[in-house]
């Protein structure tokens, strides 16, 4: 198995662009790095040659739980409310990758479980995430999400609060069939601390003083933390060892803070259409995000004042000085780095796992969430 793509030497132009080892074990030809990309674009170069086909490699892998998966959530949303059904239907079916499943699918078939409940969970945990950006839209007061409106938008914000709700509780029930208390200490641990990720970050909303040690301490309980239980419930189900339990744990909380690091650099780099939400959405929600966190840190004091009043203000206005801030402090390649780190991390996390396609698909994911475009 090839080593990770460092994003740093990438983006720094000390190293030529790399193919992830899938491709090479399904027999595809690795794409060669074109001689005139700039080696700032290269980390955009390499997430528009391979992200589409890996990740259509490990829904291969995962097609019958997938589906089964799919099925599953499209029966247990029906209710006798109609609006719920409207709703709760729309904001499912309007795209995502469904990481968050399939890292429940993952774990799980690597830790060799035969039963049925891993596509239980894996519904479980789609619901949760849902519920969280039904309530992060309304937070927000975003009207765009995957390219399309959001559901408060569509219905306003009462409604999404509300099915929010019945999202969360709706979950609650599905994890009662699971009949294990373990599983259900992660996941009521897991939403209390994405709760309070989610205060956190309301908290350091339009504040220029936040630090990076914070901004970082946002991310792992209000994204990291659901896709560390997701991974660890896995190992539950597969009735593994303590090791195995807490390295599989350690390597969702690791992709999940790759995973929100990169989604940060998107939101400067990538086009809305990959995306689909404006460049520099969270800056304009007044948002302190680690790549302008550390233009503040390093930028000339000019600089610094012109990235702090557009945290404090919020809005587009200055965003075009703002991403040429961005760019000239090297903010985008060291979130990239940082990014990388976590991801390098995850992978040494599965090295108490034995051997199977289903340790290379997890190895593949944590490339994945750093080597995408969307």
């Amino acid at each position: 198995m090839i080593a990770p793509v460092q994003v740093n030497q990438i983006a720094s132009g000390t190293r030529p662009s790399t193919t992830l080892d899938l491709p090479l074990l399904y027999g595809v030809t690795p794409h060669r790095p074109r001689p005139d990309v700039n080696p700032v674009n290269m980390l955009k170069l390499v997430n528009n040659q391979s992200t589409a086909f890996n990740i259509g490699v490990l829904r291969s892998l995962l097609a019958d739980d997938l589906q089964q998966v799919d099925q599953l959530i499209r029966n247990s949303l029906h209710s006798d409310v109609a609006l719920i059904n409207q709703l709760s239907h729309y904001i499912i079916n309007s795209g995502g990758k469904r990481l968050r499943p399939m890292l429940v699918l993952l774990s799980a078939n690597a830790c060799h479980y035969q039963g049925e409940q891993h596509i239980n969970l894996a519904a479980v945990i789609e619901f949760i995430h849902t519920a969280t950006l039904l309530h992060d839209d309304v937070v927000d007061a975003s009207q765009l999400r995957r390219g399309n409106l959001t559901a408060n938008a569509m219905w306003g914000n009462e409604a999404s609060v509300l099915v929010g709700d019945f999202l969360y509780s709706r979950a609650f029930e599905m994890m009662v069939d699971a009949n294990d208390m373990r599983i259900m200490e992660i996941m009521s641990h897991t939403t209390n601390t994405i709760a309070e990720g989610e205060v956190l970050q309301l908290l350091n909303c339009r504040d220029a003083d936040t630090t990076e040690a914070r901004y970082m301490d946002v991310i792992r309980r209000k994204t990291a933390r659901l896709f560390e239980a997701a991974a660890q419930i896995g190992a539950v189900l597969g009735n593994q060892p303590d090791t195995i339990e807490s390295a599989l744990a350690s390597y969702g909380l690791h992709i999940g803070i790759a995973f929100q690091l990169i989604d940060d650099v998107l939101d400067y780099s990538a086009s809305p259409q990959d995306t689909g939400k404006n460049v520099g959405d969270d800056l304009a929600e007044g948002k302190p995000t680690l790549p302008l966190i550390h233009a503040i840190h390093v930028g000339t004091p000019s600089q610094t004042r012109l990235i702090r009043r557009a945290i404090e203000n919020g809005g587009h206005d200055n965003m075009q000085s703002v991403c040429s801030i961005i760019e000239s402090t090297g903010a985008i390649p060291y979130t990239a780095q940082a990014a990388q780190r976590e991801a390098d991390l995850a992978i040494k996390a599965l090295g108490p796992l034995p051997e199977s396609p289903y340790k290379d698909a997890l190895h593949n994911l944590a490339e994945f969430s750093v080597n995408r475009n969307y």
